[in-house]
């Protein structure tokens, strides 16, 4: 189970760190990822980051402003984001799987936090 929180009202230029905290398996056999979803479009990868983090992979538009991690001890990840506009605001998921963009490699969704990004 993938617990997701961290996501709130933010004005453009703001920061705000996203958590997954994970349940009832073992964390560091996945790796893991966020995706997000605005309204009315389909799911994207953000970022995932490989079972003991030596490989990380971004969305263009957002390399250089989020930083993807994990604390395999905590069985926890985050996203740090830095620098947001207003086209990154959406529902933001974490999942757990195998590593990859593609949202068919990940098994386990978390319920996803509302990241808002006012002008």
């Amino acid at each position: 189970q993938l617990q997701a929180s961290g996501g709130g009202l933010v004005h453009s230029g703001g920061s705000l760190r996203l958590s997954c905290v994970a349940s009832g398996g073992a964390f560091d056999s996945y790796a893991m990822a966020w995706f997000r979803q605005a309204p009315g479009k389909e799911r994207e990868f953000v970022a995932s980051i490989s079972r003991y983090s030596g490989d990380l992979d971004y969305l263009d538009s957002v390399k250089g402003r989020f930083t993807i991690s994990r604390t395999n001890a905590m069985n926890t990840m985050y996203l740090q984001m830095n620098n947001l506009k207003p086209e990154d605001t959406a529902v933001y998921y974490c999942a757990a799987g195998s590593n990859g963009i593609l949202t068919g490699l990940y098994d386990y969704w978390g319920q996803g936090t509302l990241v808002t990004v006012s002008s």
